[in-house]
């Protein structure tokens, strides 16, 4: 069952010796244990696992004409797929579209920019690229060429970046890391006490171990052996 982030915080209180809010305010914890959340969201998305990936099978699509997609999630922080929304035989006049990552400035995406527009029922290759700050700055601007000349509904993948958290919000980092957030929590909460007002080195050796360990334990998610391996190159021969 997940913990609340209130629930740590209080955790955290019982090794502090303040069970009742003096010298700290819950405030100021819960500011440490957001951070944590923070610190150890960035090192899981790091192991490419697809903790938190999100499909958004709803909102995003490349209008006629145009060579940016709309509707691309305010949350998003890296794609992982782009594809047409509808892929079934009867009804899928878009599906044999096929989009791939590329540098902007890449040669074919700059013949792709000079080239003319493609019909979705013509299939083809899609090249995209993702600019500007991104999540939680703004959302990110996704530039695409060819454009098409009719507009087709999109499935996006993506990893999106953690949503606002409140004491009432649950741990939202995987692997059992209650642990590490309260040592973050303390280890900083702690550095008040200190001249220079630096975290407690103790209590970070001991968030650095819990971090390692739920690095180690998060990864690999299957372990099933594939019957088949694939190729480096299939994907380039592969028809679809």
């Amino acid at each position: 069952m997940a913990t609340l982030l209130s629930t740590i915080r209080t955790d955290a209180r019982i090794v502090l010796q303040e069970t009742t809010a003096s010298f700290w305010t819950d405030a100021e914890l819960l500011t440490y244990l957001i951070e944590g959340c923070r610190d150890l969201w960035r090192a899981v998305v790091d192991l490419h696992q697809e903790h938190f990936m999100t499909v958004d099978a709803t909102n995003v699509s490349m209008a006629a004409s145009t060579a940016t997609l709309t509707g691309v999630p305010t949350d998003l922080f890296r794609v992982l797929s782009i594809e047409p929304r509808d892929l079934s035989v009867a009804t899928g006049t878009g599906r044999y579209i096929l989009f791939q990552p590329t540098d902007y400035n890449a040669p074919q995406f700059v013949a792709a920019r000079a080239s003319d527009e493609i019909a979705p029922t013509d299939g083809g290759v899609v090249f995209y690229a993702i600019s500007g700050a991104g999540s939680p700055v703004a959302a990110p601007t996704v530039y695409v060429a060819p454009q098409l000349s009719s507009a087709l509904n999109l499935r996006l993948v993506y990893i999106p970046t953690l949503a606002a958290l409140t004491a009432a919000s649950n741990n939202p980092i995987p692997g059992e890391s209650d642990l590490a957030l309260k040592a973050w929590c303390i280890a900083y909460a702690k550095g008040k006490e200190r001249d220079d007002g630096s975290p407690d080195p103790n209590w970070l050796s001991i968030y650095a171990t819990e971090k390692q360990s739920l690095l180690i334990v998060s990864t690999p998610r299957q372990e099933q052996e594939p019957r088949v391996v694939r190729g480096v190159f299939d994907a380039y021969y592969e028809d679809f």
